[in-house]
């Protein structure tokens, strides 16, 4: 994942770049979601369950396909290489340094733990609150999975036009009321439209916020920078996941998916106002 992040070769001049760069992070994690937004369709299907698994696996036929299609520059390694201790040590110490990469990464953090551990909650969430079966989950999903199908489309088509504060915090601020009404419906067609809209703020933060780290860290540390980008965020979530089971047991459910929307929604304003007086975000 770290290398497709940091192969893209510097264009003439940042207007150049922006829109390669947010076409790329708004398909990713909106190809990421492909399967909870064909598995409830799926699941109706004669095949059932054993479909999903087959289309998820054909997938990565397409993931193949682009690996073999890229044409990359032969590497030409340093004279005198460092330790990869080092690289990490010069990575932390550049994005401790940087304070708009600091607080995205701080937040990203925040929202990795708080935030995507309600997808953790759904099976709970359905059966549970909702009182659904296993094809009502998985259209639940696929709401989710469909919302950020649009973000994505949103980041894409009008990412150039919109202010990315607008974005990053919009849409966090957006997913995290989402999930707080969430929490407090008991209805199901109410929580997919919940999970759909919240689907589509996710994804137009998260995208807006891997753009705007690649695009403001020099060259030189970018696949350092987004390797701890990539610590942080597969390294958070199984902390949510810890955090949302904890909090379920002693506050169900509801209240679980509730304290983490609480949670985001305050980190997301507390964030926007350390960096509300920096210049603007890569435009």
């Amino acid at each position: 994942m770290n290398r497709g992040n940091c192969i893209i070769k510097r264009p003439a001049s940042t207007a150049r770049k922006l829109s390669p760069f947010r076409k790329k992070q708004a398909a990713r994690p909106a190809c990421a979601m492909r399967t909870p937004a064909t598995a409830g369709p799926a699941t109706r299907a004669p095949a059932g369950l054993a479909a999903c698994f087959f289309l998820n696996g054909l997938s990565f036929l397409a993931v193949l396909a682009g690996l073999l299609m890229m044409r990359l520059p032969r590497f030409m390694p340093p004279l005198q290489p460092e330790s990869n201790w080092q690289h990490a040590l010069d990575g932390f110490a550049y994005v401790a340094k940087h304070r708009r990469v600091r607080t995205l990464l701080l937040l990203f953090a925040i929202v990795g733990v708080f935030g995507w551990s309600y997808s953790v909650l759904m099976p709970a969430f359905a059966t549970d609150v909702l009182r659904v079966g296993s094809r009502e989950y998985g259209m639940l999903l696929s709401a989710n999975g469909v919302g950020a199908l649009f973000g994505a489309l949103t980041v894409a088509t009008y990412g150039d036009r919109l202010p990315r504060r607008l974005l990053v915090f919009g849409g966090l601020g957006l997913f995290s009321l989402m999930l707080l009404l969430l929490a407090v419906t008991r209805n199901y067609y109410l929580a997919l439209l919940f999970l759909a809209i919240a689907g589509w703020g996710m994804l137009l933060y998260f995208s807006t916020t891997n753009t705007v780290i690649q695009l403001s860290v020099a060259d030189g540390m970018r696949g350092r920078v987004m390797g701890i980008w990539a610590l942080v965020f597969g390294g958070m979530m199984p902390v949510g996941g810890m955090e949302a089971g904890v909090l379920s047991h002693w506050l169900k459910v509801p209240g679980a998916v509730a304290i983490g929307a609480v949670v985001c929604g305050a980190a997301a304003l507390v964030a926007w106002l350390c960096v509300r007086k920096s210049p603007p975000m890569a435009a």
